[in-house]
């Protein structure tokens, strides 16, 4: 009886999670290992066979300028726009859980950038800061609306930084709420009651018991911001010369215009791991910080 019993819980577990199982392993899995392979290659993409150089793509990777400083353009980027898109969600959520009128339709405004695909919103952006930003400047004589806002370095940068948070913020928006959302209203009645300001309850109540939500939307936006790519590419470009070229897309010019396979899959197999480790740091820091009601 046991065995029958042990066999029908393996074949439901086959049935259940093989499907799922083995298409992870042909999407994610195999390109991965793959991908591990050919970085020790210097394949072209397009030969069909692939001589294995060792460790020359690495080092290649690890002295290539350009690489360094789209890297060091990644990271300012992931720096800046992971803290100000928290913020940003997080104020958006506190007041969005307040008694205010049109509280559901704001919901979905704030949201709707969220399901805007990334190379559409940047095309979007772009004639915003080109035409828009123009238009605006003319009629009220505001410098700020006639800055070059794609054609230069620091402007650019900027540029990134406020698409990134509008269409970003939206998503984070919504955990932020449910994580309001549940945080016991006699904490705060109690607080309140022994002389407790706003602020005072927000430091040392809401955003104690709302860490979880914290860990996961910092978690987020790192992972968004590392791999940022189609909104680069549809709004700058990684320009102007080469100031906003993010590592992934300097990954993407290195296999799929340079034609050196086997040197961006080292980059990027460089890149997952730095990334991982970041993220790993993260997700430890905050957790400890996690409270229970």
């Amino acid at each position: 009886m046991a065995r029958k019993w042990l066999n029908a819980g393996w074949m439901q577990q086959i049935v259940f999670t093989g499907p799922a199982t083995i298409a992870f392993a042909i999407i994610v899995l195999l390109p991965f290992v793959m991908g591990m392979y050919y970085s020790f290659t210097n394949w072209n993409g397009v030969a069909d066979t692939a001589s294995f150089v060792g460790f020359d793509n690495f080092r290649a990777a690890l002295t290539d300028e350009r690489f360094r400083q789209s890297f060091l353009f990644t990271v300012k980027l992931t720096a800046v726009a992971v803290v100000l898109t928290n913020v940003l969600a997080f104020l958006l959520a506190l007041l969005l859980t307040q008694p205010i009128r049109m509280r559901g339709a704001l919901r979905t405004v704030f949201f709707l950038p969220n399901v805007i695909g990334g190379l559409l919103l940047g095309f979007i952006w772009q004639f915003i800061f080109i035409k828009g930003f123009a238009a605006i400047g003319s009629a009220t004589d505001w410098h700020l609306f006639k800055l070059p806002w794609l054609g230069d370095e620091q402007t650019s940068f900027w540029a990134i930084v406020i698409v990134t948070m509008w269409s970003g913020a939206g998503y984070l928006m919504v955990i932020y709420i449910a994580a309001l959302i549940n945080v016991p209203k006699e904490l705060n009645e109690a607080a309140a009651i022994d002389g407790a300001t706003a602020v005072q309850r927000l430091r040392h109540i809401v955003i104690p018991l709302i860490m979880p939500a914290v860990t996961i939307c910092l978690f987020l936006a790192l992972s968004w911001s590392f791999k940022a790519f189609d909104v680069i590419l549809s709004l700058t470009k990684g320009g102007p010369f080469n100031s906003t070229e993010s590592v992934a897309l300097n990954i993407y010019t290195e296999a799929f215009q340079n034609n050196r396979y086997g040197l961006g899959t080292a980059k990027a197999f460089i890149f997952f791991l730095i990334v991982a480790a970041i993220t790993t740091i993260q997700v430890r820091l905050t957790k400890r910080r996690e409270v229970e009601a």
